[in-house]
Formats: C-alpha cells, structure tokens, sequence
C-alpha cells in the first residue's frame, strides 16, 4: 500500500518533460537574465494567480529583469529612503506610481503579454524589465542555463527574450518523460516576446 501511494505522488514528476536550455552570446559567452520560456500549441492555459515583487533598492529596481505569467499581481516596495515615482510607457502596461515611499497598497496587475520597461521620473538611472509571458512555463537564466520543469506532453514554441541580444525561437515535440537539451546563440536585439 505504501509503495502505492508513493507511486501516486511521485508519478506527476516521473512522466513530465523537462527542457534545460542553455544561451550563449556571439562569442560564445554565457548570458544571465534571458527569459526563456515554451508556449504550448494548442491548449488555453488558465491566467496566473501569483504575485511578484519589483523592489526598489540603493536607487536601483531589483531585479533588473523579473519574468511573470499573464495575469501576475506585481507589488513594487521603495526600501529606498527617498521617494520614487515608478513608470511605463510601454504597451503591454502602462502605468505610474507617482512619488511615493514604502509599499503602494495595490499591486499592478500584468494582463497582457509583452516587454514592460520600467523607469524613475526623479533618478534617471533607475531602469528594469518585466517580461509578461502567456504560459507558467518560463524560467531566468543564471551562469547562461535555464531549465523549464513540469511539462506535459506536446509541442511547444520555445522562445528566448534578452534585452539587448534576440534568438529565433524553436518548435519542440516532447513525449511524456523527456530530457530535452536546447543551446540558443544570441544576436540582434529582440522587441518583444
């Protein structure tokens, strides 16, 4: 009976795919901070109800780059003691916060996939990404290498986003249990996911 049960808990794990993806500049080099990710084809996936933190330190947002989910409630905190007012232009989220310290009460809600950039109306130097992606399955990378845990079985579109190199992306079919390497070498810039 136990080994039963045992079975049952970890059968999940032991049939889904896995995808360690690894990216390299041009020269080679590994790349941190690339948001990796593979939307599968064919199946609507449920909106996230997660949140995430961009926090904002010695006038700096920290992460540089913060990967969410459509549908991720996203806080941003000033642990700074001067007041920012936080802000973006961009299409997948416009908004602002104006000057404020500590937490704002509301969190902002990512609805719409997209490359969010994120800037400071009274310290100039203060800019950061929030990459909006319409699938759970997405990972950061560090020391170049991300790996993507839990998928089911299917084809999926594996894309890499990175805010000054892009890569096209790659099509995958994987059966239930797979180990999939991929190694995705950067170039010109990309717009968005």
């Amino acid at each position: 009976m136990v080994r039963f049960l045992l079975l049952l808990v970890l059968a999940p794990s032991l049939f889904a795919a896995t995808i360690t993806v690894r990216v390299r500049d041009a020269r080679g080099r590994a790349v941190s901070d690339a948001v990796v990710y593979a939307e599968p084809e064919g199946r609507q996936l449920p909106l996230a109800r997660r949140t995430a933190v961009m926090d904002q330190r010695n006038r700096q947002f920290k992460p540089g780059v913060l990967a969410v989910q459509v549908g991720t409630a996203v806080s941003f905190p000033n642990n700074d003691d001067v007041q920012h007012h936080v802000y973006s232009f961009s299409k997948a989220k416009k908004f602002q916060l104006p000057l404020y310290k500590g937490t704002p009460v509301n969190p902002e809600i990512f609805d719409q996939a997209g490359v969010v950039a994120l800037g400071c109306n009274i310290h100039d130097q203060m800019s950061a990404f929030i990459v909006v992606v319409d699938t759970p399955y997405f990972a950061k990378t560090e020391n170049g290498a991300a790996t993507l845990d839990d998928l089911d079985a299917g084809r999926y579109t594996v894309k890499v986003w990175h805010a000054d190199l892009g890569a096209e992306p790659r099509t995958v079919a994987l059966k239930s249990g797979d180990s999939l390497s991929l190694t995705f070498d950067l170039g010109r810039a990309n717009a968005r996911p």
